[in-house]
């Protein structure tokens, strides 16, 4: 069976990592979530996408000048007034439950990582003993490495697309990833080119694709041998998997 894990909490579907979202998201028979995380500059950890406010709040500016509790200002565009959860908040949702937990460490508005995320992550991911279900994931390789060095017992997931194959190259990318992480997963259309080649090097059981939405799309990721798909409309994907 092919994995079903809600993107950024099924953000087709809710305010993308929203706590309403989230939580609606673990009611489902789905087997993961996948969510953001970016620092701020007094050490809080938030759960957004972007580097930046703007797209997806009424704020605006980098998420990382945010002060201490500023975040509970910020009102998500498209939601009843809710704020910006913390990832400590986010797992406590899930808590509970028996999904994966796919957490992104982002870059910063400049494209760097974020000088301590990945231990901070890790500390909180450990503290709530979730760390035997969780996946620290990255599209930066030094993040993997540093996760490998300061958590070397959380799982760790690469997130690889066309501007990762222009950079690295497409097989020695793949392979310098696969050396960093548990899992690969490759961005839909970069797969399906290349599929050939790359299921030739990488166990389907550590491979995944992203992020298929459509049902013509989701028919396709679902009848391959991949690990998982990672999906902005997880009850679309459940409907044509049969659950």
């Amino acid at each position: 069976m092919v994995y079903i894990i809600g993107h950024r909490g099924g953000r087709n579907l809710w305010p993308e990592n929203s706590l309403s979202g989230f939580r609606k998201l673990a009611e489902m028979p789905v087997e993961g979530v996948e969510f953001d995380v970016h620092l701020t500059r007094s050490g809080e950890l938030l759960v957004i996408h972007d580097a930046t406010l703007d797209r997806t709040t009424d704020y605006s500016g980098p998420v990382f000048d945010l002060a201490p509790g500023e975040h509970r200002s910020v009102t998500l565009k498209d939601s009843d007034g809710e704020a910006i959860p913390t990832l400590e908040e986010v797992l406590e949702i899930f808590k509970d439950s028996a999904l994966e937990l796919h957490i992104e460490l982002k870059a910063d508005a400049k494209g760097d990582a974020y000088p301590g995320l990945e231990r901070r992550a890790a500390n909180l991911v450990d503290g709530l003993k979730l760390a035997d279900r969780s996946f620290l994931t990255s599209f930066l390789a030094s993040v993997l490495q540093t996760v490998r060095e300061v958590a070397p017992h959380i799982r760790t997931l690469s997130s690889f697309d066309r501007a990762a194959a222009e950079r690295l190259g497409l097989r020695s990318g793949l392979e310098k990833m696969e050396e960093l992480a548990d899992i690969i997963a490759v961005e839909k259309s970069l797969l399906a080119t290349h599929w050939d080649e790359i299921a030739s090097f990488i166990p389907f059981d550590r491979l995944g694709a992203w992020v298929p939405n459509h049902s013509a799309d989701l028919a396709y990721w679902l009848a391959k041998p991949v690990r998982q798909i990672t999906t902005d409309r997880p009850d679309l994907a459940l409907s044509i998997r049969g659950s």
